[in-house]
C-alpha cells in the first residue's frame, strides 16, 4: 500500500455547513477551493469504494486507487470542464486505474462477494435472497467488459447515461444499447431462476 498523499489530510481538514451541488463543487475545485474538494471527497469516497469492491478489487488496493483518483482530480483541477460531470471524471480515472491494476496483476474478476444478505428471521427468505444475489453476480460477471461496466455504473452506482458515456468514452446511444442488452440477459436469467424455484 502506498503512503497516504501528504497534502490530502490537510485538504480534508477544513469544514463548514454550506450545501453545494456538484456543478458548484466542480467550479470551486477548478479554482483551487480546498473545502469544495473535501466535500467532493466525502460525497463520493464511499460510492467509489463500493464500485471498486464490486469489481473485486481488494480493500488495500481500493484505498490506493481511491487515493490516486482523488489526488488526480486535485492535481488536474485546472483541466476540469465545468460543463461536464466531475463525478464522471472521477469514475473515469478510477475505472482506468482499476483496469491497469488488473492488467498488471494479470487477473480479472473472481468469486469474492461483496453484497450482504439482509437480516431476517425467515430462513427460506434468506436462502431465496442469497440465490437471487448469486444469480445476479454470476450473470453480471459473464457480461462483456463494456456492458458490465455500463450496467454497474448506471444500475448499481446510479450514474446517468451521459456520465457513463463520459467515463467509458462511448456515445450515450451505446450506453443505452448496452444497458438494454444487459437487462434482457438479466430478465432471462431471473425468469429461469424463478422457474427453477417454482418447479423445484
Amino acid at each position: 500500500m502506498t503512503p497516504f498523499f501528504p497534502g490530502l489530510l490537510l485538504l480534508l481538514a477544513l469544514s463548514d455547513d454550506e450545501q453545494l451541488d456538484d456543478p458548484e463543487l466542480a467550479r470551486r475545485i477548478r479554482h483551487g477551493n480546498r473545502e469544495a474538494f473535501r466535500r467532493f471527497f466525502e460525497r463520493y469516497h464511499g460510492l467509489l469504494y463500493g464500485y471498486l469492491r464490486r469489481r473485486n478489487v481488494d480493500p488495500d488496493t481500493c484505498d490506493d486507487l481511491l487515493q490516486q483518483a482523488f489526488v488526480t482530480i486535485w492535481e488536474r483541477r485546472a483541466e476540469i470542464d465545468e460543463g461536464k460531470s466531475l463525478r464522471a471524471f472521477l469514475f473515469k480515472v478510477a475505472y482506468h486505474r482499476a483496469l491497469n491494476h488488473f492488467r498488471d496483476a494479470r487477473k480479472f474478476a473472481g468469486d469474492e462477494e461483496l453484497a450482504t444478505t439482509p437480516s431476517t428471521s425467515d430462513p427460506e427468505s434468506s436462502a431465496e435472497y442469497a440465490l437471487m444475489q448469486e444469480t445476479l453476480r454470476n450473470v453480471v460477471a459473464q457480461l462483456p467488459e463494456k456492458r458490465r461496466a455500463v450496467f454497474e455504473m448506471c444500475f448499481l452506482e446510479d450514474l446517468t447515461y451521459r456520465e457513463a458515456a463520459e467515463v467509458l468514452g462511448i456515445s450515450i446511444k451505446t450506453v443505452e444499447n448496452q444497458m438494454a442488452a444487459a437487462l434482457r440477459v438479466l430478465r432471462l436469467a431471473f425468469r429461469k431462476h424463478r422457474s427453477g424455484v417454482d418447479g423445484g
